[in-house]
């Protein structure tokens, strides 16, 4: 009788406790997943920058592993110093190749010809 008793009595507390408990776990999970997912995004978001950074100097004439280098050892900063230093003009497909080059180029850089 006395066990029924203290049952009862605790039951309440620890119902609670359990429902504190699952909640606090959904939230370091949730926690967990954003520690994961934004390192992956930023990961992400970095490769495609160096990529679009090599594509696009290579269309434009220039050396893309100098331009490469400068955006991985300094990120968005050097995305920023990319932008402002390259040579501006259109792109345009080239004829014999189909890489895109400077309008104003005499030369297509990917096939030498004009």
């Amino acid at each position: 009788m006395r066990k029924s008793l203290w049952v009862l009595l605790l039951a309440p507390a620890s119902f609670g406790q359990a429902a504190e408990d699952a909640a606090g776990a959904a939230f370091c999970a949730g926690c967990g997943a954003l520690f994961i997912v934004i390192p992956i995004l930023l990961i992400a978001v970095h490769i495609w920058m160096l990529v679009w950074v090599a594509r696009d100097a290579r269309s434009r004439g220039l050396d893309p592993a100098m331009w490469v280098i400068l955006v991985v050892l300094t990120s968005f900063i050097g995305l920023v110093v990319y932008l402002f230093s390259r040579p501006q003009g259109n792109l345009v497909t080239c004829a014999h190749c189909g890489n895109r080059r400077m309008q104003a180029g005499v030369v297509c850089p990917a096939c030498q010809r004009s």
